[in-house]
Formats: structure tokens, sequence, C-alpha cells
């Protein structure tokens, strides 16, 4: 299948390596920890192979052509482009979602989130969920994917991420979730649901952490909210009793030093069983509360 990988292309151009060497070579030019990673997931990409090719071909030497298409993406990566928007998907939950420079790049704590909605979701029951800021269709779609009969509208205000959250819907065949254009419960009309879900943006507006590593090219609207990152949140908490039936959840995902703000920003707003869960990294990370019966 991948023969042709064995040969290089005619003519001119750098120096040939096998798939071994521009591995190595790669890992020593990327920085951190996740280097090696980073270096073969790149070079899978630019050669149209799986991740077990690299290791059983490690002799091959790759067309010119890939070699100089590996070069360009390794470029842009030391430029500071995410492996994400390089690729145009990330890995989460039980699949690949396609990202593009409209949305937030899907990340392992939010699977945690996910996890936390699972466990207030029985399974057999048809319930209705709405996930906000939906972005890519990450969390929306990964309660379709496992609880099949349960209602999920997304609501985002980018018609562009709702573009892209509509082509993971359609990919992944879960063409129940209702994709809404608008800001944050304003397509919800007087919608009301079981459980809320969202990942809002929670970092706050002169976070110097907003002009470094994958956030620079990630979309502002999607990370900062405020003097303190919790403006979202708050709106979020205001509005979400009157959009959740009797009993209802509202599952926010926040930063590891929101915990107690957050608690206090849910208790403000009337919600009952308040507490923060922490990620596998044991870090505050979801604040959850219910409405009253």
């Amino acid at each position: 299948m991948h023969d042709d990988l064995r040969s290089l292309d005619a003519g001119d151009g750098p120096t040939p390596a096998t798939v071994g060497e521009l591995l190595a070579a790669a890992t020593r030019r990327l920085p951190g920890d996740e280097a090696r990673a980073e270096a073969e997931r790149l070079l899978t990409h630019a050669l149209g192979v799986g991740p077990t090719w690299l290791y059983t071909h490690r002799d091959d030497v790759p067309p010119i052509a890939r070699q100089a298409e590996f070069e360009r993406l390794l470029q842009r990566r030391l430029a500071g482009e995410p492996v994400a928007h390089l690729l145009g998907h990330r890995g989460f939950w039980r699949f690949d979602l396609a990202v593009t420079p409209a949305t937030l790049i899907p990340r392992p704590e939010t699977e945690r989130l996910v996890e936390l909605v699972l466990e207030r979701l029985p399974e057999g029951v048809s319930l209705r969920v709405a996930d906000l800021g939906t972005g890519t269709g990450a969390i929306a779609l990964a309660i379709a994917f496992e609880r099949p009969l349960a209602q999920v509208v997304a609501t985002d205000a980018s018609a562009a991420a709702l573009a892209v959250a509509q082509a993971n819907a359609n990919a992944l065949g879960l063409s129940r979730v209702q994709f809404r254009e608008g800001d944050w419960f304003a397509p919800l009309a007087d919608d009301r649901f079981d459980l809320i879900a969202s990942n809002p943006p929670y970092i706050a507006d002169d976070d110097a952490h907003l002009k470094l590593g994958d956030l620079r090219f990630e979309p502002a609207s999607a990370l900062a909210s405020g003097a303190d990152g919790l403006d979202d949140i708050r709106r979020i908490a205001a509005h979400a009793p009157m959009h959740l039936n009797p009993g209802g959840w509202l599952l926010v995902e926040h930063g590891w030093d929101q915990g107690a703000a957050v608690r206090s920003i849910f208790e403000h707003a009337g919600f009952d069983a308040v507490e923060t869960v922490q990620d596998w990294e044991r870090r505050d990370r979801v604040t959850l509360g219910r409405v009253g019966a």
C-alpha cells in the first residue's frame, strides 16, 4: 500500500533521509516534553501513513516531496502553530474531530466534564441536554454518542464554529444533535432542559498566557472573559435556572484556581448541591449545581 514511500522522487532537492533520521532530527528541533509525539504525528500526516508504519519502515527513505512537506509542517510548528491546526483534527473522547482556527481546540480535561454529565444522564431515557458554546461540538457529540436517546441542542455565537461542529456531527453520523447560532441562551428561547453543560471562556483578559503557545492561534472569544475570567460563567449561572427543569443540573468547566469563586457564583444564582470536581490531575476543573425540585 505504501511501497511508493520506498523510493525517492527524481531531481534536485533536500538531502534524502530515512524515516528514523527524520524523526530523530525533528525531535531534537521541537521544544517541550511532547517533541517526539509531535514529530510522529506530523510525519505520519506528511507521509499519509499510520503511526505503526513509522516503526516498521524506519529505514525507508520517503519521497523528497513528502520530506519537504514534513519540513513545512515543522517550520509552522516551530513558529507556534498548534499541532491540531496543522493536522486539521484532534482526538477527543472516542473519535477524531475536525479543528480549525475558528474553534477552541478540544482538550483532555474537558473529557472529565463529559464523564460528569453522563453520570447524571441515565441510559435509556430521553432527556433534554444543552451544550453552550459548543465550538467543535466536542461535548454535545460525546453526549449524543453515549446517550442515543438524549435530545441534544448545541449553541455557539460563531457561525464558523457551528459549521465545524455540524461537519463533525455529519462525519460521525450523529444527525440528532441540533445546532443553533447565538450567544449563550439566546438561541434557546423558552426551551427547558434536564441538564446544561458548558466549557466557556474562563481566562482573564490580561492573562499573559494568552500570548503564549497554542493560545495565540485560538479565538480570543473562546478563551478570555473579563477581568477575572468569570464574566461568562456569571451570565451562564444567572440565566440557567430559567432554562432548567426542576431538579436539572448545570455543569461548567473552569480554571484550576477558580473552584471557590465559581461555587460562590452558583450559590448566589440559587443552585443546590453545589460542588467542584477535580480532573484526573487533581486540579479543580468542573463545578456543578442543581435547581430545586
